[in-house]
């Protein structure tokens, strides 16, 4: 049985291998993040700790709390939080490289079942000075079209009754800040790190329609002393195995029982609206400040967000497991090269042809690399949260102009079919979404409308029913032009399935 990771053993590890080079003794804790997910810890927690490591300033350390599972705080406890992230890629020769850094900004996981007290406490520090979070676009209990709070979702619910045992992201952030504006302490900034159009400005209001109910002095507080800083993260970030914590740990000659793995490439731009100071990011090559993070999230949610789900669907349904599969399969590529140079690519005015060129090439690189394999089931999961702002808000875009919609809407079309829960080869696969039950529901209720009409006309009363919609489609559905197509598509993914479909539609 090899040694732990901890604080004891980090002056042993190999020289090849990155680690802090600061007195981690001397951390003290700045941020509180909410959901310490594999994403979090290979981008903004790496992030963080080598901000602390360039500048010197140790007041930056993380409190992580896991919402839900005890599974992250059991893994790091015991290594005092110290945890590898390991980069993959290709080299030169063709054969795969890894570095690993050992990161050590993370000083405390709790979670937030088990106490929710504890985190609005933590929320509610002295020191705290940004609430961070990864909670994934499900995690803000909104609706996915309009952006509105959820009131009757469970969590909401049970949160407005039950001020001191908060369950959903939102409510432990209202009744955190509750607890700060009581004790006279000072604001501090809500960093949200969500794949999430204005997802700052998203989570602002939600946190004020969920204060309003609670308090409105505290709603007025919130909303003049508190920053919501919208921002954009991008790094590939799959779900650790078993061989990869195997592979991890000969090579660090310890056990590290929560690895990460990731892609070289990283990307963060953040607006600089900070209540109360933050870490050094942009130290060491990190991330980049402006004063408006909008096209930085349109360009990255249109042209890596969107494409990405398309393929995950798409390859899914060839009964695919990973992206790199996908990406490898002629036909789905040349489909999404040709959607986002025909289609995404025109909807992101004021960005030059050629800066499109380069990211939408260094983009199926990215995805190609055969050292990271990502599950198509990862990036296919939530759709409904998903499909939205990746692809559906670029097609209300082209309808206004009158261009074409076609690729785009055969990627909508292979969600839709995609949630039949079966491959084209029979394999069977779980439906992983909060809105599963009811989308469930949805689907049998097209097949009914469709079977009850003429059979000229059941494919587009389908498509009507299933764009009907309204929390994934909005208004959508009234676009005979969009329901056209989807109609189409649908019923040529079911009759004669994916490569004809996406070589039909290239």
């Amino acid at each position: 049985m090899l040694e732990r990771l901890n604080t004891e053993s980090l002056p042993r590890l190999p020289a090849d291998v990155e680690k802090p080079i600061y007195d981690r003794s001397r951390l003290t804790p700045g941020i509180v993040h909410l959901g310490l997910g594999a994403f979090h810890r290979a981008h903004q927690a790496v992030m963080t700790d080598l901000a602390m490591q360039a500048s010197g300033d140790l007041s930056w350390g993380i409190l992580g709390v896991s919402l839900r599972s005890a599974a992250t705080r059991d893994a790091l406890t015991p290594q005092d939080g110290l945890y590898t992230l390991a980069l993959r890629d290709d080299g030169p020769d063709g054969e795969a490289r890894e570095q690993l850094r050992v990161v050590g900004s993370v000083l405390r996981v709790m979670v937030a079942a088990e106490d929710p007290n504890a985190v609005l406490e933590r929320i509610a520090y002295p020191q705290t000075r940004i609430v961070s979070l990864t909670v994934t676009e499900k995690g803000y209990s909104h609706e996915p079209a309009t952006g509105h709070l959820r009131w009757d979702d469970p969590d909401i619910l049970h949160d407005l009754e039950n001020p001191h045992r908060p369950r959903s992201t939102i409510g432990m952030l209202v009744y955190g800040l509750a607890l700060r504006r009581e004790r006279g302490l000072p604001p501090v900034t809500l960093l949200s790190c969500d794949n999430l159009r204005g997802n700052g400005d998203i989570l602002r209001s939600l946190v004020l329609a969920f204060a309003l109910r609670v308090d409105v002095g505290l709603t007025d507080w919130i909303d003049t002393h508190c920053t919501f800083p919208n921002s954009m993260v991008d790094r590939i970030v799959p779900g650790t195995d078993d061989h990869d914590r195997q592979r991890i740990a000969e090579r660090l000659g310890v056990q590290d029982a929560w690895p990460v793995v990731g892609e070289p490439y990283m990307n963060w731009v953040i607006e600089d609206k900070f209540a109360a100071g933050r870490p050094a990011w942009d130290s060491h090559g990190g991330a980049t400040f402006v004063r408006n993070a909008a096209p930085y999230e349109r360009l990255k949610l249109r042209m890596v967000n969107g494409p990405h789900s398309t393929l995950a669907y798409l390859g899914a349904l060839l009964g695919h497991r990973t992206i790199s599969q996908s990406v490898q399969t002629p036909a789905l590529r040349a489909f999404v090269d040709a959607m986002m140079q025909q289609e995404i690519g025109p909807t992101l005015k004021g960005i030059p042809e050629s800066g499109l060129e380069e990211y939408r090439g260094r983009f199926l690189a990215r995805i190609a690399n055969p050292a990271l394999p990502h599950p198509t089931s990862q990036v296919a999961m939530d759709g409904s949260q998903k499909v939205p702002q990746r692809l559906l808000d670029t097609i209300r875009d082209r309808l206004r102009t009158g261009d074409d919609i076609q690729r785009l809407t055969l990627a909508v079309a292979a969600w839709l079919h995609y949630l039949s829960g079966e491959d084209e080869a029979g394999g069977r696969y779980r439906i992983q979404d909060p809105m599963a039950a009811r989308l469930a529901k949805l689907l049998s209720r097209a097949e009914v409308a469709a079977r009850a009409s003429a059979p000229s006309q059941s494919a587009h009363r389908r498509a009507m029913v299933l764009s009907g919609f309204k929390p994934v489609f909005g208004d959508l559905g009234r676009a005979s032009e969009f329901v056209s197509a989807l109609a189409t598509h649908l019923e040529t993914l079911r009759q004669h399935g994916v490569i004809h479909a996406v070589e039909a539609a290239t």
